[in-house]
């Protein structure tokens, strides 16, 4: 686990003069990896590395550099993330073709088997990753990023060359030696106000983009970077015909799951590996596993003292309940709004989820304790767990209304005035799913964000990042295609983003058994009935842990993770937010009275528009951070010893 920087030169003998830049654009991301740094060149390519050790404490040194035997250093590796198979892949490259292993680390395994298998050792991957091989001998560097997009991994091309990060701040400080853009991305930005997060491969900044989750990429120097989609996900669900199809269907998920947990907690001896908990059952889930192969397993818990905004109760009983150690952080109105600068300097790209606050703190907790924690990211997407699941079953009578009088109902719906009931269910109603549903995530809709914008533009919108992966579903059942759309937007643009982000801040690595390859085959092949059934979400999920976790968590209704921002905005941060609009040089962007008038409308009660204000005040801290430079938060060091 690692911060990695890579430099593809433009031309040759560069790689020299462009050692110190690389080294001093790493330090950013310090974070990543406070156990060791280091960097390497050659004449076209130089890598930078950040370390955060798991596993083969004191050899797995990067960069690495490996080959066979007629080509000793043929390969230089750049590996940020952990291979929860590579023992096995170690066994077969050694069995297959006598490769033999100077490290008992997994990033030895991962330019083994790209020598051995090419661009197809990608299928053979069973990880989190970000990673940049340098092929001396062909000239090319060959990379990729996991299938679900765990690990970060930002790139920016210009006339100095091409360079990869794990962080888009170090891009930053290369971009006047690579020749690259700093301007604002007006389309990225339009994008992010409606998703809430900054969907993939975009970036706030032109000149900066990320590659996208399940694709792998070539680049030779001084050409341009080549990408390929290996990851193809589908949901070939399968009927479960009676009980006994259904209990095989059961058990098949909690034996991968069991699986799954158990590769998660690799590391040396020496390194604990604790898990997050809330009161749902997926985090739940992970710890009550992970305590199989950890018995002095502790649990972190964060939450508020505001009822109805804590899983703290609950998360407590199933701690005592599985018999582990149990670590809460309570988070006030106060620490989030000292937090939020420095939070976002971490984020690269703003991310409106206030989750990401409380969550950064109980990381920096946890950090005390563990190297490493375990977390229930994912499984939502793949069984089928959020409550907007449900929505085609609600909706499903309007799908035998004639087009012209669903269009109809549409329009009546625009008559309606706003906060009445019924309001929204005509108006989504009419539409088709592929119009009505872009992810998770709801916020500005287009007349909404059209008052507040002011470089709004009638021919961007979220149809843009959905459409693509619409197409690919054609033909599948409704649910399917909702969670096939949460994959590539909600999952890999909000969840996965704060959960690297603020715990890397913190020097910790969060390990998600749900998104692993194994369980998603298991959890495509469920189908819609064992999704949606009971009057509950994640039917077949709950069903196969039935056996494993706590009875007060199996069947507990979904709170997910509410802030009361809601509540906040009206008065504790009320003050807090009116300051960070007026301070801010946004005015080419943002109508900033039109803000106010938001704020003003929200604090007096009638409408809730916390989620509208959130992305905008984060937008605002963002901007006075990376574009107006007025906001300096100051960066701590990381506090854990750092070995050279």
């Amino acid at each position: 686990m690692c911060g990695l920087l890579g430099l593809i030169c433009a031309t040759e003998d560069q790689a020299a003069a462009a050692r110190g830049a690389v080294a001093a654009a790493l330090r950013c991301q310090r974070h990543r990896g406070p156990d060791e740094t280091d960097t390497w060149a050659d004449a076209e390519v130089v890598y930078g590395f950040n370390r955060l050790g798991f596993i083969d404490l004191e050899h797995s040194h990067q960069p690495l550099v490996w080959g066979p035997p007629e080509a000793p250093a043929r390969y230089t590796l750049n590996f940020n993330g952990e291979l929860y198979n590579y023992r096995e892949l170690r066994t077969e490259l050694a069995a297959r073709f006598g490769t033999s292993f100077a490290t008992e680390g997994d990033g030895e395994v991962v330019v083994a088997a790209y020598h051995h298998f090419g661009a197809d050792a990608m299928t053979k991957l069973r990880g989190m990753f970000a990673f940049m091989i340098w092929d001396a001998q062909e000239k090319v560097v060959f990379g990729a990023r996991d299938p679900f997009g765990i690990k970060p991994l930002f790139y920016a091309s210009g006339p100095g060359g091409v360079a990869f990060s794990s962080e888009k701040k170090s891009l930053l400080e290369l971009s006047g030696l690579l020749g690259v853009s700093e301007d604002l991305d007006r389309t990225a930005l339009q994008h992010y106000l409606v998703l809430q997060y900054v969907p993939e491969p975009e970036s706030l900044h032109t000149g900066i983009r990320r590659v996208e989750s399940g694709t792998s990429f070539r680049v030779t120097p001084g050409g341009q970077v080549e990408f390929a989609r290996y990851f193809h996900p589908t949901f070939p669900a399968r009927p479960v015909r009676g009980g006994t199809e259904a209990e095989a269907l059961y058990e098949r998920i909690a034996d991968v799951l069991c699986d799954s947990v158990s590769k998660h907690m690799i590391s040396d001896p020496d390194v604990t590996v604790g898990a997050f908990l809330s009161g749902g059952i997926d985090s739940t889930a992970t710890a009550t596993l992970a305590k199989r192969h950890n018995p002095n397993l502790i649990a972190f818990t964060t939450g508020f003292e505001r009822e109805g905004y804590s899983e703290v109760d609950v998360a407590a009983e199933t701690a005592a309940a599985i018999g582990v150690r149990h670590i809460v952080r309570t988070v006030s109105a106060e620490e989030m709004m000292e937090a939020l600068p420095l939070i976002v300097w971490y984020l690269d790209d703003p991310v409106a989820d206030p989750a990401l606050v409380p969550l950064w703190f109980i990381a920096r907790e946890a950090r005390k304790h563990v190297k490493a924690v375990l977390s229930g990211e994912g499984a939502d997407e793949l069984f089928g767990g959020y409550t907007i699941y449900r929505e085609p079953l609600s909706l499903a009578p309007f799908e035998k209304i004639p087009g012209g009088v669903r269009r109809l109902l549409g329009t009546v719906s625009t008559k309606i005035p706003e906060g009445v009931r019924g309001k929204d269910l005509l108006r989504r109603g009419a539409l088709t799913l592929e119009e009505r549903y872009y992810g998770n995530a709801r916020n500005f809709r287009d007349g909404q964000l059209r008052a507040v914008l002011k470089t709004y533009a009638d021919g961007v919108g979220f149809s843009d990042v959905t459409a693509p992966w619409y197409r690919v579903s054609r033909g599948w059942d409704p649910v399917a295609r909702m969670q096939h759309v949460d994959l590539y937007t909600w999952l890999r643009g909000d969840i996965l983003v704060k959960a690297d982000k603020v715990t890397m801040a913190n020097s910790l690595e969060l390990r998600v058994p749900f998104l692993d390859v194994e369980v998603f085959k298991v959890a495509a092949s469920i189908p819609l009935d064992q999704k949606l059934a009971g009057g509950t979400t994640k039917y077949a999920l709950r069903k196969a842990l039935a056996k494993i976790i706590p009875a007060h968590v199996l069947n507990r209704h979904k709170l997910g993770f509410p802030v009361p921002i809601r509540l906040w905005l009206r008065n504790e941060m009320y003050d807090w937010s009116r300051g960070i609009v007026s301070d801010s040089k946004t005015d080419d962007l943002l109508d900033k009275t039109a803000v106010l008038a938001l704020l003003e409308e929200h604090r007096a009660g009638g409408f809730d528009r916390s989620r509208q204000l959130w992305a905008l005040l984060v937008f605002m801290l963002w901007h006075g951070i990376f574009v107006e430079h007025r906001i300096k938060p100051e960066i701590p060091e990381p506090v854990y010893p750092v070995r050279l």
